[in-house]
């Protein structure tokens, strides 16, 4: 099979499962407020297209400021964690346990501490982004083979121009893996900030039309949260496509 056929199966069986569910509703006359039709809930979309913007806007700068942060904490703290096998055997089983918390539970905590502003909505989306991203770096150091460490060294090379010569550029693979997984949570943990305490962004508009019943805008902002994540996952690989353009050269 082509490798286009195969990546139109999956778009193929969305369409289908669409058409079944606009002809179940219209069949069956299911009422809007139980559960609307893929047609209604486009329409919702469309007419509220500028609030859903707006809204949108704050949530993607909510994301982006808390992949930035991840991103940095997470080389450092990697680079840390390589360089000594003591601080790694402390902070990994750390890191392993914090995921453990569901963020809904930690998100009222945030605002106490933080107030109502975007703080805790970018901390959340930062503790939710930075696991991924520092256990997919880290990793990609380790399984580096030790002869290209040993030929820096033997031609007098610095650890910080082994680190900037062999083990950074050979995790970058593994980085980009699992800030690719953190895009897709990113925009989820900036929405869970917003469902506590927000007066802007899709968890907050996600909020006010549940209250109102309006069931297929609740749909339109579900539509509008998963095309956020595809586009913040579409900007890392754009990301990795300059900054490895190896990787995709024929």
């Amino acid at each position: 099979m082509k490798k286009t056929s195969r990546a139109a199966l999956p778009a193929l069986a969305i369409v289908a499962l669409l058409i079944l569910w606009e002809a179940l509703v219209r069949i069956l006359e299911i009422p809007s407020y139980v559960l609307p039709a893929p047609s209604q809930v486009l329409a919702a979309l469309w007419e509220d297209r500028a609030a859903l913007l707006r809204h949108s806007g704050v949530t993607v700068a909510e994301a982006l400021g808390g992949m930035g942060i991840s991103l940095v904490c997470a080389v450092a703290l990697g680079m840390l964690m390589d360089v000594s096998e003591g601080v790694k055997a402390v902070l990994y089983p750390i890191l392993v346990v914090t995921q453990t918390v569901p963020m809904i539970v930690l998100s009222p905590i945030l605002i106490l501490y933080l107030g109502f502003g975007a703080a805790p909505k970018i901390l959340t989306v930062v503790l939710m982004c930075f696991f991924p991203i520092v256990v997919s770096f880290t990793d990609g150091m380790g399984r580096i083979d030790p002869g290209y460490v040993n030929l820096i060294r033997t031609y007098g090379g610095s650890r910080l121009q082994v680190y900037t010569l062999v083990k950074i550029p050979y995790a970058l693979p593994a980085l980009f893996s699992g800030l690719k997984v953190a895009a897709t949570y990113s925009v989820s943990g900036a929405v869970v900030g917003e469902w506590v305490a927000s007066q802007a962004g899709i968890g907050y508009y996600l909020l006010r039309v549940k209250n109102s019943y309006a069931l297929d805008k609740m749909f339109a902002s579900v539509l509008v949260i998963i095309l956020l994540s595809l586009m913040m996952n579409g900007l890392i690989t754009l990301l990795q496509r300059l900054c490895m353009p190896y990787l995709y050269r024929k």
